[in-house]
């Protein structure tokens, strides 16, 4: 099912007297494609679940419209709209068993939408099956871990054969290693039942992981929509070049000046064809190169053993934070009493952003 979201404008009336309105979401204009899984990012506040609400019609847009393929939903009901939403808190009733959990959609149905007992049955145990619960339908959700609550409130949202699903932040209350078979196992899912998905979190990580694309939000406003790589790899402006990546990006305070792109006194780039001005200089963890006649140097804290990488921890003057992570590969040693380490960049990994817009400018 294609989703379409034409100029969506969400605005929220002050709850004081004559005090400024909130704008939710401002002018959101986008194309979901048919059986893709999209991921809504950003921090808190940034309007990606109340995006996600009105495309559920749990809230109402202040303008603009919603098409789910060629039918109008902007003022249609939720349960009239044809969506699966999965809460943050799984929504399970504690009284009922899985199998109560999962029917009970289905036995609300009315008219000639209603189904047979049997046939009633027979979906809630496919469904069951595809998240592999099949086995724990007698139980309770007391009597049930964290990760097999969430795979129940996926089912009960599936079960009615939606034409989207939409999952508001499903992993933030499991532990960090049922977070990543969890997040699997919704891709996974997706990719067998070719759902229109929208998931929305504030994880960069789980958003690049199991996303076709993402959409990263700020204050409202869309920043930058794209496959999750490209979006990283070409970063619109500083505040998603900041917002994607683990370790975050390194970001400098720069000048561009005579043809070379400047870092404190350091000529670490040429740039011929930008005018002279001050400029952010970002540059990702990886995009660092040990080398002892590299432009830029930093002043040595600590080197973090990793495994296949090696972490190297150091200052430089010019850093908007307090300490510049590099990751190289582990083949490359800092001899034992370094107190300086020079690097060149790797030209791919080096971004560099207008100082007032923060708009990133093309080398």
């Amino acid at each position: 099912m294609e989703v379409v979201l034409q100029n969506l404008t969400k605005i929220f009336p002050s709850r004081i007297k004559n005090g400024k309105e909130v704008v939710a979401v401002n002018n959101f204009d986008f194309t979901i494609p048919d059986g893709k899984l999209i991921g809504l990012l950003g921090p808190s506040g940034c309007g990606k679940s109340t995006t996600l609400y009105m495309l559920s019609g749990l809230q109402k847009p202040t303008s603009g419209k919603i098409f789910f393929g060629a039918d109008d939903v902007t003022e249609l009901t939720p349960e009239n709209r044809g969506v699966g939403l999965v809460f943050q808190n799984y929504a399970l009733y504690p009284h009922m068993t899985v199998k109560q959990n999962i029917l009970f959609p289905l036995q609300n149905l009315k008219g000639e939408d209603r189904l047979s007992k049997e046939e009633m049955i027979k979906r809630a145990y496919d469904v069951a099956a595809l998240v592999q619960i099949d086995d724990l339908m007698d139980r309770k959700p007391s009597e049930l871990s964290g990760g097999q609550q969430q795979r129940v409130a996926i089912a009960r949202a599936l079960v009615k054969m939606p034409r989207i699903l939409l999952l508001d932040e499903p992993l933030s209350n499991l532990d960090a290693r049922l977070r990543l078979q969890t997040r699997e196992e919704i891709k996974r899912i997706q990719r067998e039942t070719l759902i229109t998905t929208v998931f929305v979190t504030h994880d960069q990580e789980e958003a690049m992981s199991i996303s076709d694309f993402i959409v990263v939000m700020k204050k409202g406003v869309v920043q930058q929509i794209g496959a999750p790589q490209d979006v990283y790899d070409s970063p619109i402006n500083l505040f998603v070049a900041k917002f994607l990546g683990t370790p975050p990006i390194n970001v400098f305070e720069g000048e561009i000046k005579e043809g070379g792109l400047y870092i404190g006194e350091e000529r670490v780039l040429e740039t011929p064809n930008i005018e002279d001005k001050k400029v952010f200089v970002g540059i990702r963890p990886e995009g660092f190169i040990l080398d002892e006649n590299g432009p830029l140097s930093c002043t040595l804290q600590n080197i973090e053993v990793m495994g296949r990488d090696v972490s190297i921890v150091s200052t430089n003057p010019a850093s908007a934070s307090p300490i510049v992570r590099s990751i190289v590969d582990a083949d490359n040693k800092v001899a034992e009493g370094t107190e300086k380490v020079y690097f060149s960049i790797k030209p791919n990994k080096i971004f560099i952003f207008d100082h007032e817009t923060e708009e990133r400018i093309n080398l």
